[in-house]
C-alpha cells in the first residue's frame, strides 16, 4: 500500500488510537508469564482494570475480542434452554442474541427503535409478566457502537429491583469503559463484558468478564459446555484467567494505559469525552440543514460520548463519504453495520483523542460531503469550534 503523507486521523469507534507510551510498553520483550516480575505487573494491571470497572468483583480474562468474552459469559452462566431477556439496541444486541441461540438458549427480545433504544415500561412489563421467573438474565448493551445510543444501566437495575425479579443483569461495556462513567458494583451489574481495543487504548487481543457473587453462584449451577472459557478451571491457575499462554505484552500495555487514564483522572477523562462528543454532535446538527445528514440517535438523553452515527440523506451513500475521507484526506471513519450498511457512517470520538484531532476529522467529513454533492448546510466545523472554544 502506498504511503500517504502525514499521520492518518483515525476516527473509527474501535479499534482506537493507541498512545505512543502504550505502544512502547506493548513492545516489551517476551517473558515467562509465571516470572515473579511479570506477576507483579499482571496483578497491578488487573487491579487497575477493576478500578476502571469500579468493582471489587472477580474478573476473568481471555485471549479474544469482545465476542469471545460474550461467549465465555453465556457458557459460564447458563444451562441449555434457559431464557434471556435481550434489550434491543442495534447490531450488537442482535449479535449477542444470535450467539445465545446457537448455544441452545431461548432469547426473548424487548424490541426498540434503533434510533432511541428500548422503552423502560416495556422492560418492566416483560419482567412483571414473567411470574415463573423463567428469565434468568436481562442483557443490555450499555453503549451501542453501531447506533451511538446509550442505555442508562442504573435505571434497568431499578426496574429489576422494583419488580422483584431475581434475574441476573448482564452488560456490554465494550465501547463505554474508559470513555463514559461505568459503575459495576454501584449499579448492581452481575456480569460485565469488556475489551481492550477501545477506551482502554490497547491493541485488540484480550477481553474480560467481571462477575458478581450472584453471578458466581449461577456459574456453579450452569451446564452449558465450555473448556477454554471455563471460569472454574481458570480459578485454579495463578492468574485466575487464561486457559493457555498469557498475552504478556498486552499487560505491560494495560499497566501503562491505566496509568495514563488515572493520571488524567477518570472524571476529567469522562468530561473530555463529553466535550468532544458534543462538538461532533453540534457539527452534525449544523450539517443537517438543507435536508443534510442527521444524528442517528434522536434522544438527546441517550446520545453516546464515544461514537456518533450519522444518517445520510435518502439516495446518498455513506460508503462514498468514507472512501473520499480516506482516499483524499487520510481520515478513517467507521461504516454502518448490519441493516445500517450504506446509510450510516460513524465518527468515533473515544480513547486517545483531543480537540485538533476531532476538528481535523470534522473538516474532512465536511469536505467529503461537498465533494460528493451531498445536501447539507455549511458551518459544521465552525459550530464545533465555537463549542470547544467556550467549553
Amino acid at each position: 500500500m502506498k504511503r500517504k503523507p502525514g499521520r492518518q486521523f483515525f476516527a473509527n469507534p474501535g479499534p482506537t488510537n493507541i498512545p505512543d507510551s502504550v505502544l512502547l510498553a506493548v513492545a516489551h520483550y517476551s517473558v515467562d508469564f509465571n516470572d515473579p516480575a511479570f506477576i507483579e505487573i499482571y496483578d497491578q494491571a488487573v487491579a487497575g482494570l477493576k478500578r476502571m470497572l469500579r468493582t471489587e468483583a472477580d474478573v476473568f480474562l481471555y485471549t479474544a475480542s469482545g465476542h469471545g468474552a460474550w461467549e465465555a459469559t453465556l457458557s459460564n452462566l447458563f444451562s441449555p434452554g434457559e431464557r434471556l431477556l435481550m434489550l434491543e439496541t442495534g447490531y450488537f444486541s442482535e449479535g449477542w442474541s444470535a450467539m445465545a441461540r446457537k448455544h441452545g438458549l431461548t432469547v426473548q427480545t424487548v424490541g426498540a427503535d434503533w434510533r432511541r433504544g428500548v422503552d423502560f415500561p416495556a422492560v418492566a412489563a416483560a419482567l412483571r409478566e414473567d411470574r415463573e421467573h423463567a428469565v434468568k438474565a436481562v442483557c443490555c448493551v450499555h453503549n451501542e457502537t453501531a447506533t451511538g445510543v446509550v442505555l442508562p444501566l442504573e435505571e434497568i437495575r431499578g426496574i429489576l429491583d422494583d419488580t422483584g425479579h431475581p434475574a441476573l443483569l448482564l452488560a456490554d461495556t465494550i465501547s463505554s469503559l474508559g470513555s463514559m462513567d461505568f459503575r459495576m458494583d454501584e449499579w448492581g451489574i452481575d456480569a460485565v463484558v469488556g475489551g481492550s481495543q477501545k477506551g482502554l487504548m490497547l491493541p485488540t487481543g484480550f477481553s474480560f468478564t467481571g462477575v458478581s457473587a450472584k453471578g458466581l453462584q449461577a456459574n456453579a449451577q450452569a451446564r452449558l459446555p465450555r473448556h477454554y472459557f471455563d471460569w472454574q478451571q481458570m480459578t485454579e491457575r495463578r492468574h485466575r484467567s487464561f486457559m493457555g499462554t498469557v498475552p504478556t505484552t498486552l499487560f505491560y500495555g494495560l499497566h501503562e494505559s491505566v496509568r495514563l487514564l488515572e493520571e488524567e483522572g477518570l472524571d476529567r477523562v469522562f468530561a473530555r469525552h463529553a466535550r468532544l462528543g458534543e462538538a461532533v454532535r453540534r457539527a452534525v446538527r449544523a450539517w443537517s440543514g438543507n435536508d443534510g445528514p442527521q444524528l442517528f440517535c434522536t434522544d438527546p438523553g441517550r446520545v453516546s460520548n464515544s461514537v456518533s452515527a450519522v444518517l445520510m440523506p435518502e439516495g446518498h451513500d455513506a460508503e462514498a463519504i468514507r472512501r473520499t475521507a480516506l482516499d483524499r484526506y487520510n481520515v478513517s471513519l467507521g461504516g454502518g453495520l448490519g441493516r445500517l450498511g450504506g446509510t450510516v457512517f460513524r465518527i468515533g470520538h473515544l480513547g486517545d483523542l483531543n480537540e485538533p484531532m476531532v476538528l481535523g476529522t470534522l473538516a474532512a467529513v465536511e469536505m467529503s460531503l461537498r465533494v460528493n454533492n451531498v445536501p447539507h448546510a455549511a458551518g459544521g466545523v465552525d459550530a464545533a469550534m465555537e463549542w470547544l472554544a467556550a467549553a
